[in-house]
């Protein structure tokens, strides 16, 4: 019985000892995160290397689709905490439905964004509800659904930086913009 404790006691110095030994050692300095000194090194980040996608083609940010203001589409308005359509977001909203039908080729983004009242997962969810409303109106007016595409900003994106209600009210939209 006496040897089995010593046993125990020899084994737990020993797992202690190596535990110990491995957290005071600490990996020498490299040459690309620090200065010797401890301090890390800066990174030039506008030097940043080609990175190539699965088929070996580029994947630089010159591929990424831009969002363009076209002036044949005009941005909705909507109520305070509503996504629901009122009666001159439904006229502004035909007229957009016959400029897209008129140029079959323009494929769009529809914007939904919010003002600053409310939490941002709130309004996230808020805008992307306002895009889905006047997606879903274009499309019963015969505009195809594979040519338009939605995003929601909440309140990231303001028109108007007024915290007040005309500024709020112009926040509260729906902005359509073409991709290319």
């Amino acid at each position: 019985m006496k040897i089995w404790r010593t046993l125990q006691y020899s084994l737990m110095v020993l797992a202690l000892t190596s535990l110990l030994a491995a957290c005071a050692t600490t990996p020498p300095p490299s040459a690309s995160t620090a200065d010797g000194q401890g301090q890390v090194a800066a990174t030039d980040v506008s030097q940043q290397p080609d990175v190539k996608g699965v088929d070996g083609s580029s994947m630089s940010s010159s591929g990424v689709s831009d969002h363009v203001a076209v002036k044949g589409l005009q941005r909705i308005n909507f109520d305070f905490d509503q996504f629901t359509l009122t009666n001159a977001a439904r006229v502004v909203l035909k007229q957009n439905a016959a400029y897209l039908q008129e140029n079959s080729g323009v494929k769009v983004v529809i914007e939904g964004h919010c003002d600053d009242r409310g939490s941002d997962e709130y309004n996230l969810a808020l805008g992307e509800r306002r895009a889905a409303a006047a997606q879903q109106y274009l499309v019963s007016l015969g505009v195809s659904a594979s040519r338009l595409s939605l995003i929601s900003y909440g309140e990231e994106k303001p028109l108007v930086a007024q915290s007040d209600e005309q500024g709020w009210a112009q926040n509260r939209r729906a902005e359509f913009k073409a991709i290319r």
